[in-house]
């Protein structure tokens, strides 16, 4: 695989931990899947290493890149997952020492309100009903926090109060069910991994180098689940960039990126700046824009493509101005096709907020095809 110079020192730094600040569009997928393949060229079987990410599209997609580079035997016994699906592997194995039977359930966001509102109407609790789905977010955010229900109790004040009585009730249901909830995927084997020397050694033992994908996502709980199976040694590579951390919302501290440091002062930190997706023009105008945000890691993208065409700035009246006087609309349908060895519509694409403001775009010379994405939800179990 050719790789650029900072790309081949991420890949062949085994000594240290190692944090790659990698820009959009840097080769970072290719990092880890290289890293994998050169882990197991340098000996490390392939059972003694997880390569973790967020989606399970994505790990799908890494093992198979990672399949690409070596034979189909090689990499026998890789873990490629989700955080969430190596806590629930860690769960269903260590389920005796967690005072749990075989056969754990997971509830899923609407099993989660579905039992809060049982508790709320066999309790006395002075709480709104009509508030359920906050108590579940608050509850969660305690989760990903590492807060447990007498902490939230604790802590609380007259405002977290009536969520903090339901956390302790909901855990204890949750523990009759013989259930868990999606934050319990990652809390639960925290945990149990703070508290149980041996299990701890014995995961240790079996994930013996770990790879996290966009771990400017990360929260908390995550955070300290790597640090309890990596230990001191620290044989970790992690791929961030804290530029594209949207999932503070939910959770996700692009400040753990700072605290890798702290935790491991031998820390290698790599940084991938060669964009391979854009002309120098874009990103000129992208690092201006990014240059003031808060930052941990200074990074500047640069690419081989060339300076670009000028970028064209278009504004509207409003969110329904007519085709006829809506330029961001006028210019995707007069876009210039060129057609020999030029544009195409099938390597073009519009990225349009709403879906409704895509029906004046298509013409007879530029057809158009429609992909609607879905809202943001919690995953359901059949995803784990």
């Amino acid at each position: 695989m050719d790789l650029n110079p900072p790309q081949k020192t991420a890949v062949k730094t085994l000594d240290t931990p190692v944090l790659v600040i990698s820009g959009a569009g840097s080769g970072k997928t290719r990092v880890i899947t290289a890293k994998i393949a050169h882990l197991i060229e340098q000996g490390t079987g392939p059972r003694h290493i997880a390569a973790l990410t967020f989606t399970n599209k994505a790990a799908r997609e890494m093992k198979e890149r990672a399949g690409n580079l070596l034979d189909s035997k090689r990499i026998k016994g890789l873990t490629v997952s989700t955080f969430h699906s190596l806590g629930l592997d860690i769960l269903r194995r260590e389920h005796k020492a967690l005072g749990y039977k075989a056969g754990i359930s997971i509830l899923d966001s609407h099993d989660r309100l579905t039992l809060l509102k049982e508790i709320l109407g066999h309790s006395d609790f002075t709480c709104n009903p009509d508030n359920l789905p906050h108590y579940a977010g608050q509850i969660g955010n305690w989760k990903n926090s590492l807060i447990d229900p007498e902490q939230a109790r604790a802590e609380a004040d007259a405002e977290t109060l009536p969520a903090a009585l339901l956390y302790q009730e909901y855990q204890r249901c949750l523990k009759a069910y013989n259930a868990v909830d999606f934050d319990d995927l990652i809390l639960q084997p925290v945990r149990l991994l703070e508290d149980a020397p041996e299990i701890l050694e014995k995961w240790r033992d079996k994930l013996r180098y770990l790879l996290v994908d966009e771990y400017q996502d990360t929260n908390r709980t995550q955070y300290r689940l790597l640090n309890l199976l990596t230990g001191r040694l620290g044989r970790f590579t992690v791929v961030g960039d804290d530029d594209q951390s949207i999932y503070s919302w939910r959770g996700a501290q692009p400040e753990n990126l700072a605290l890798l440091k702290q935790d491991h002062p031998r820390l290698a930190i790599i940084k991938l700046e060669q964009n391979y997706r854009s002309t120098g023009r874009i990103l000129k105008a992208a690092n201006r824009l990014i240059a003031n945000n808060p930052h941990v890691f200074e990074k500047k993208l640069w690419s081989h493509y060339g300076y670009g065409d000028p970028i064209k700035v278009l504004s509207h009246e409003d969110d329904f101005a007519k085709p006829a006087r809506s330029p961001p609309t006028s210019s995707i349908t007069n876009f210039n096709v060129a057609p020999n060895g030029g544009t195409t519509p099938s390597s073009t694409a519009a990225t349009i907020r709403l879906a409704s403001s895509s029906a004046p775009c298509g013409n007879n010379a530029f057809p158009i095809s429609s992909v609607a994405a879905s809202p943001f939800s919690i995953m359901p179990r059949s995803r784990i």
